[in-house]
């Protein structure tokens, strides 16, 4: 005799959103995944963000097709009542099923053998430079060949986070660390934890990282309010000092984004001395003292302070091209508060992000940030193919009267600064009185 199925409505799953009592579903099914938080690869945060709610689009864009078979274990034998399927995410689904049988998540052509022969040429050509060569301007341009190795360096993390970019996990695992903590001085750990929150919730004010800037930018008048942040759970004050900061943001843009890197420095060493789970915090952290070690030494051996000044300020300059790249995508873009439902991940990923239009010959110069509609909606697919499959996209959006917003890289500049501009003159109507600022939002600065 079959057995009758229970069901459980969306509101009851709704209130399974706590640790220790995390549900999801997916396609219509109900599981448990509160034990499997501690074990899930792509850490706690997506599950803390998508508990207690439909989570099917998330999961087809994150998880492989062997994926589904493990899920059988987590399954409470609930389902959920009236569940419906937008039309929107049926062509989404079947465009995920269409690209697996083409094999293109598995086609990761020759980016990473392009992108390790560049840092070796550079990191080769740096050294000889720095360590055998004279002259001041020499070493400045020594200072901006690190700037690109970095940036290349960034490249390859970002995808090998994505997806395995070796033959195998470990190797994997070695170019994450190498490219990561050894050459660039940021932890992947954090980069992974940050960016897979950024993926779940592209553009929420209140649960994506890469929007909580505060007190230096406010891409947005909601961040007045002093919205708390789920991500890194404190309330972002806006103060006198953040009214101040942010009043002038359009103007601070690129000399912050110079500086950035030292956040990124900051946000790594935050989190492996913190008690958060970190897999392979040891590793992580023997990575970083690589970096800490190889990095001053080599700017050692230039002459004078000037002139090691100038190469960490020409390596800072150049690697800034990048964090640019990574708010161009996003800052002009819709923004919102709270969590995508089952039902608009699709459209909360095309609304919250912006292409950059480039010529095939420039692709190297973005890493695959300039079909960011593509890489959000497919994050698992290879950098070599999102050029393939924009055209396929670009058709899904139109047929359902979504965004597809493209500029070049120079119209994105334009409209990430009328952004922040926008925002920095309402943040100077002082009818609106900000409370007094606190010195510690200053030195735990966000961004």
């Amino acid at each position: 005799m079959a057995e009758t199925k229970k069901y459980i409505s969306a509101e009851e799953l709704a209130t399974h959103n706590q640790p220790g009592d995390l549900w999801i579903s997916i396609q219509g099914k109900i599981y448990d995944v509160s034990d499997w938080i501690k074990s899930h690869p792509g850490g706690d945060l997506p599950l803390l963000n998508l508990a207690g709610r439909d989570a099917t689009d998330a999961f087809v864009a994150y998880h492989p097709a062997h994926a589904w078979s493990h899920l059988a274990p987590f399954h409470n034998h609930l389902h959920l009542q009236n569940y419906v399927v937008s039309e929107v995410s049926k062509d989404y689904r079947k465009l995920v099923h269409e690209f697996t049988k083409l094999g293109l998540f598995d086609k990761k052509g020759h980016n990473v053998l392009f992108s390790l022969t560049a840092i070796a040429m550079l990191f080769s050509l740096c050294l000889y430079g720095v360590v055998f060569c004279d002259g001041a301007l020499l070493h400045a341009l020594c200072g901006c060949a690190m700037g690109f190795l970095w940036i290349q360096s960034g490249w390859l993390g970002h995808d090998s986070g994505h997806y395995q970019i070796m033959l195998t996990r470990n190797s994997n695992r070695f170019v994450q660390v190498l490219s990561g903590n050894c050459l660039a001085g940021i932890s992947i750990a954090w980069w992974k934890r940050n960016h897979n929150a950024h993926h779940i919730a592209c553009n929420s004010l209140d649960h994506d990282p890469d929007l909580q800037h505060m007190p230096f930018f406010a891409v947005s008048p909601k961040f007045f309010n002093s919205i708390t942040s789920l991500y890194y759970n404190r309330k972002l004050e806006f103060d006198k000092f953040a009214r101040f900061l942010i009043s002038k943001q359009h103007f601070t843009y690129y000399p912050v984004m110079s500086l950035a890197r030292l956040n990124l420095f900051a946000q790594s060493f935050f989190l492996l001395s913190s008690n958060k789970d970190v897999p392979n915090r040891l590793q992580e952290i023997l990575g970083l003292l690589t970096f800490w070690i190889w990095y001053p030494l080599l700017v050692s051996f230039l002459p004078n302070w000037k002139e090691k000044l100038m190469f960490v300020a020409c390596s800072f300059i150049v690697t800034s091209i990048q964090h640019v790249q990574f708010t161009l995508n996003h800052f002009s873009a819709n923004v919102y508060v709270g969590l995508p439902n089952g039902n608009d991940w699709f459209e909360k990923q095309t609304y919250g992000t912006l292409n950059i239009s480039c010529p095939p010959w420039m692709d190297w110069f973005h890493g695959g940030l300039q079909f960011q509609i593509e890489h959000h909606l497919f994050p698992r697919l290879p950098r070599s193919q999102l050029r393939g499959v924009a055209p396929f996209v670009k058709e899904l959006c139109k047929k359902h009267g979504l965004p597809y917003n493209c500029a070049t890289f120079w119209g994105a500049n334009v409209m990430t600064l009328r952004t922040l501009r926008a925002a920095a003159m309402q943040a100077r109507d002082y009818s609106k009185p900000a409370p007094r600022n606190l010195v510690w939002e200053a030195v735990n600065s966000i961004g």
